[in-house]
């Protein structure tokens, strides 16, 4: 059953511009292992949060490095989740959260479905 969905959009220049003027913007949102990534990916990943966000109707009180995004071993992007993200999850009865990103045409993209049982 579906318990939520959620979809972002980051203009790249804009966020690149926030990256470049604000250093300290990258340490705050991403985790040591997502921060070598290219800002494009960044950007989708920082989507992917808020995306994450809005499938849970809110933080829960989660920080940016709860919610980080790792690879499967094919290669696909999923959420590693820790303390109050989740925490959030469990409360609200998700057992499995999708999660898709794309950047192009000056735009990153994310969207989330969060999955429980009935």
């Amino acid at each position: 059953m579906i318990k939520g969905i959620g979809v972002d959009v980051v203009d790249l220049a804009r966020f690149a511009r926030q990256v470049a003027r604000t250093p300290r913007l990258v340490p705050r949102l991403f985790t040591e292992n997502e921060r070598g990534l290219p800002v494009h990916s960044l950007a989708a990943r920082f989507a992917a949060k808020e995306a994450l966000i809005k499938a849970l109707g809110d933080s829960g009180g989660a920080t940016w490095h709860e919610m980080e995004i790792v690879n499967d071993p094919h290669g696909n992007p999923e959420f590693q989740l820790s303390g109050a993200a989740q925490a959030a999850l469990t409360e609200r009865g998700i057992t499995r959260v999708h999660v898709t990103m794309t950047h192009d045409a000056g735009v990153a993209c994310a969207f989330v479905v969060a999955e429980g049982e009935q």
